[in-house]
C-alpha cells in the first residue's frame, strides 16, 4: 500500500461516522457503562518505542475508571514510559445484527501499594489488606482513566442511529 492508501484507510471510520446519527451522549454514556458492567475482562493495549504488549485482564469499573490488580508482566514495560492504553472489551462475534465491542482510549496509572486508593479499591473488591500484605510480590493496581470510547453496538440501529457511536471524555472520566 502506498501511503495515501494507508492514510484513506486509516481515515474510513471518520469519514463514515461523520455522516452518521449520533445518539445522545448522556445516553451512550449510559449504554457504554451498562456494558462495561455487564463484563469483567479486556485486552489491555500497552507500548513503548517498538514494544507493544496486549494482555487480557480482569477488570473492575468504578468512580468513571477501570482498576485492574496485576501481580506484574511485561506489559509493565510500556507502562513505565508512556500512560496512553487502549483496552477492548467486546462479545463472541455472531453476526452483523448482534455486535457489542468497545474500544477505550485511556491514560493508566499505577496507584502506590496501600495508599487510600489501593486500599479503597481492595475493599470495593472485598480483598483484605492482610492477604495483600501476606503475598511474596506486591498486587500492583493499575487505573485507567478513559478518555475516548468508540462503541459498536448493533443495538443502536433500533434507536435509529449508526452502530459505531464515540464518546469523548475529560479528565472527570464518565463519573
Amino acid at each position: 500500500m502506498t501511503n495515501e492508501e494507508y492514510q484513506a484507510a486509516a481515515r474510513y471510520w471518520e469519514e463514515k461516522d461523520a455522516a452518521g446519527v449520533k445518539l445522545e451522549q448522556d445516553k451512550l454514556k449510559a449504554m457504554a457503562e451498562e456494558y462495561i458492567l455487564s463484563n469483567n475482562t479486556c485486552a489491555l493495549a500497552t507500548g513503548t518505542g517498538d514494544y507493544v504488549r496486549c494482555t487480557p485482564i480482569e477488570y473492575s469499573w468504578h468512580g468513571g475508571c477501570f482498576w485492574m490488580f496485576s501481580e506484574g508482566g511485561k506489559k509493565f514495560i510500556g507502562l513505565q514510559n508512556n500512560p496512553h492504553v487502549c483496552l477492548a472489551i467486546y462479545d463472541r462475534y455472531e453476526g452483523f445484527g448482534s455486535l457489542h465491542g468497545m474500544q477505550v482510549m485511556g491514560l493508566a496509572d499505577l496507584i502506590e501499594p496501600f495508599s487510600d486508593d489501593y486500599n479503597a479499591h481492595a475493599a470495593w473488591k472485598k480483598i483484605s489488606l492482610e492477604a495483600l500484605r501476606k503475598l511474596p510480590s506486591p498486587m500492583h493496581l493499575i487505573r485507567v482513566r478513559p478518555t475516548r470510547i468508540d462503541c459498536l453496538f448493533s443495538d443502536f440501529k433500533d434507536l435509529g442511529c449508526s452502530p459505531r457511536q464515540t464518546l469523548l471524555l475529560g479528565e472527570t472520566a464518565m463519573q
